[in-house]
């Protein structure tokens, strides 16, 4: 098989790169042309400009919700759909380097957004551009969708779907190889209830996102440490008071994950009498598949329930947490809400819907699904048959798209966690798998 992408390309994508890991791309307040506030817009338009400059014709949508680019002729459209929105860092000092420059070290690209979803984005822009390189010419429109809200509300893809024409088939590089054919539903929520004048907590974080990091200050920081030490869990003292540590994952791979936040409401309910903290502390505790709230909801083709509760904040007037459950694909939605619903009502909360997007199911015996899964087996030599996740990815929004990489078998994951990086060799073999995938499917 002749060697389609070169260390030109390889190069080309690492500077790339980091020219996009240099916009600080999480969603801030609303601006003209920036519904997702102005970082985000510039980094729709950095990756729009390196597109140009590769003799890409590109669009950006007006209002700034979307972008794409586009390469070779033919009737169909073949989609390759990416985001440029990232979570936030936290703490730069928790960071080796500055989260914001794609610092090259030890053999990896360090970066917020070098494993999500910049780097992957980039590696299949190149691995395209390879293929022109070497001579290929497409057989089909081959279109570089960009959204701009992935990591909240998917208001970006979904202004592109009500404004463009369906493509014809697709990838999502969003995830991990060999390919997702199926996704569990994606249900993002939020659980209100009383307030209290005794304490008042703020933790707020990214709804997908497993918190690291607990910080209290407030009152009776005693009793609270006590509480902690009773139950193991770990912390350190500050200044002000106290920060209850854990291990951040991604939501989907929620019970693989040490939550701060449920750990500190643990200890506070040893201390403070309230419904929400009951809630925590006597009912759900730590169990992220909801077992301790739902019983066991699972199905055969994709496994168990993921529960993660990412936020609490508590004012005089109200409690409020954020949920976020990934649905196993035949699990009924609404049957399962209604569970939700009934099973908080006795510690004073209420159910509120914030987003829900469907499952995705593309047959595994699919042309598209067959000829990914062929070049995958190829390049590798591994066998592992195709997955269904826990995870979400824009994927889902598009016909006849699957989830293709970019992540290979092994690779450790730092999706929104602190020193996010891909290793170089890592995302060179998937521009190769990229490359010879998209020469498989869009050239004759």
């Amino acid at each position: 098989m002749d060697k389609i992408v070169t260390e030109v390309e390889q190069d080309a994508a690492v500077a790339a790169l980091k020219r996009l890991i240099s916009h600080p791309s999480y969603t801030t307040a609303a601006a003209p042309g920036a519904p997702f506030g102005q970082d985000i817009r510039l980094a729709l338009d950095e990756v729009l400009a390196i597109c140009h400059e590769l003799g890409y014709h590109t669009y950006e949508d007006p209002d700034g919700y979307y972008g794409y680019a586009e390469t070779g002729d033919g009737d169909e459209t073949f989609g390759i759909i990416g985001h440029v929105d990232v979570v936030p860092a936290g703490d730069p000092s928790d960071w080796d380097s500055d989260p914001y420059t794609g610092v090259v070290r030890d053999g990896a690209i360090f970066g917020r957004g070098s494993q999500d979803d910049k780097g992957p984005s980039i590696a299949a822009i190149f691995a395209v551009k390879a293929l022109e390189n070497r001579g290929y010419h497409f057989n089909k429109k081959i279109r570089f969708i960009f959204g701009t809200d992935e990591e909240t509300l998917w208001r970006g893809i979904a202004k592109y779907n009500e404004k463009e024409a369906p493509i014809d088939l697709g990838i999502a590089p969003d995830a991990e190889f060999p390919l997702i054919y199926a996704e569990k539903g994606l249900q993002q929520s939020y659980l209100v209830g009383p307030g209290s004048d005794s304490l008042q907590l703020n933790l707020v974080n990214a709804f997908n996102a497993v918190p690291a990091k607990a910080p209290y200050d407030g009152p009776k920081q005693a009793e609270v440490q006590a509480a902690l030490d009773r139950h193991g869990f770990a912390y350190e003292k500050t200044a002000t008071g106290l920060v209850v540590t854990g291990k951040s994952v991604h939501a989907m791979l929620a019970p693989q994950g040490t939550n701060a936040v449920l750990r500190l409401a643990i200890a506070l309910d040893d201390v403070f009498p309230m419904p929400v903290l009951d809630f925590v502390g006597k009912c759900f505790k730590e169990d992220a598949t909801g077992a301790n709230l739902l019983g066991d909801v699972s199905d055969e083709q994709s496994g168990h329930l993921t529960f993660n509760i990412s936020s609490l904040t508590i004012t005089p007037t109200e409690s409020r947490m954020q949920i976020d459950m990934r649905i196993p694909v035949t699990i009924d939605h609404d049957q399962l809400i209604n569970q939700v619903s009934t099973a908080v009502k006795p510690f004073g909360l209420t159910y509120e819907n914030f987003d829900y997007v469907a499952p995705l199911y593309v047959p595994t015996d699919s042309d598209l699904v067959k000829t990914l899964m062929s070049t995958y087996h190829d390049l590798t030599g591994d066998d592992t048959q195709p997955q269904i996740s826990g995870g979400a990815t824009f994927a889902r929004t598009m016909h006849n798209c699957v989830a293709f990489g970019a992540m290979l078998p092994g690779t450790p994951d730092f999706m929104h966690q602190v020193n996010e990086n891909w290793e170089l060799s890592r995302m060179y073999k998937a521009m190769d798998i990229y490359a010879e995938a998209i020469r498989r499917l869009c050239t004759n």
